[in-house]
């Protein structure tokens, strides 16, 4: 599957699971979704008055967390390519009143923002579904500020013998019947099971986010190895100079 290919198809899966994707995350994750995500607000540390910007928001969830973390002098923009996946996260945004958050349709292959423009950039659960890892790292690396801080709360690969092997059983086989029973999207699951497959390893990520011009790389892995949340930093203007 070509990177075009693979945007089109992407796009197609959460245009249509979008009205059922916070259920089935919770479903499918055993609802460890929202510790890992509660510990990787930890390692972003975003401080009051910051600018974060959230790559592949999804919903919004993530978005809205740090958008209380930076408070009403701060800023967040919630970045997607899925309309119907911003309207849920609108609909949060309107629900819980917040004023300092974006919502904006756009592609993490090509971030419409400046260079050097956030204190702090995530992606959570995104990356993996993306054309091409490496040239999203670098574009979130752009765009933050010399000293900037990434995080990356993402699935990954268990070394763990058995477990490994349960691991994969499970998002190939009863992952996507679950998305069938209880979304109705028995195809779209399977997609999601193929991405997991395939993102790399955590030593592998490593290395993507120093080839993204990171430094300072450090991995939480999460329950066993299933999940991993990698952070780094963009170095600061006289690294950069030397």
């Amino acid at each position: 599957m070509n990177q075009a290919e693979k945007h089109e198809k992407v796009h197609r899966v959460f245009q249509k699971i979008y009205k059922k994707y916070d259920a089935m995350n919770s479903l499918i994750s055993f609802n460890r979704h929202k510790a890992w995500r509660h510990r990787a607000d930890q390692i972003v540390d975003a401080r009051k008055g910051e600018r974060v910007l959230d790559v592949c928001c999804g919903t919004g969830d993530w978005t809205l967390s740090l958008a209380e973390t930076v408070g009403p002098k701060g800023k967040v923009i919630g970045l997607d390519f899925s309309d119907n996946m911003l309207k849920i996260a609108q609909s949060k945004k309107e629900a819980a009143q917040v004023e300092n958050v974006n919502l904006v349709n756009g592609d993490a292959m090509n971030i419409p923002y400046e260079n050097d423009s956030f204190d702090r950039a995530t992606i959570g659960f995104g990356l993996r579904n993306v054309p091409d890892y490496l040239t999203v790292l670098k574009e979130m690396n752009r765009v933050l500020r010399p000293g900037g801080t990434i995080v990356c709360l993402e699935t990954s690969q268990t070394k763990i013998p058995v477990y490994r092997q349960l691991y994969f059983l499970y998002f190939r086989f009863i992952m996507p019947i679950l998305g069938k029973i209880f979304a109705g999207s028995y195809k779209e699951y399977a997609w999601l099971n193929e991405s997991a497959s395939k993102f790399p390893d955590q030593e592998t990520l490593t290395k993507l986010f120093l080839n993204a011009g990171f430094k300072n790389v450090s991995v939480v892995s999460l329950m066993g190895g299933i999940a991993a949340i990698h952070s780094a930093t963009k170095p600061s203007t006289s690294e950069l100079n030397n």
